[in-house]
């Protein structure tokens, strides 16, 4: 598993600087990926407990990141409360992709 984390606060005042920091080490983590034939890049939520509306920026970024190398993010551990800000902002979709039917 992938050590990528979240930082345990992501609000707006230091999301640029959590992007700043995240951006490349997802680049990286989605290189690695890719070349192990893999597509799933994993980010896990699970000390993320200090966040507003900044967050679900952040995790989008990540997200369009990854697909744009080739990759899928997987987020991991998200709290109940971000999955729920989420769906307020109608973009839990887009974080959670519902399971494809088989």
């Amino acid at each position: 598993m992938s050590g990528l984390k979240l930082p345990a606060r992501l609000r707006m005042d230091g999301a640029r600087a959590a992007w700043a920091q995240m951006s490349p080490a997802l680049r990286a983590e989605a290189a690695q990926v890719l070349a192990a034939a893999g597509h799933e890049v994993r980010l896990s939520a699970a000390e993320l407990t200090d966040f507003d509306s900044a967050a679900l920026s952040v995790l989008l970024s990540a997200g369009r990141q990854c697909t744009e190398q080739g990759a899928t993010l997987k987020l991991d551990d998200a709290p109940d409360k971000l999955r729920e800000l989420a769906r307020v902002y109608g973009v839990a979709e887009l974080l959670w992709p519902p399971a494809a039917a088989v």
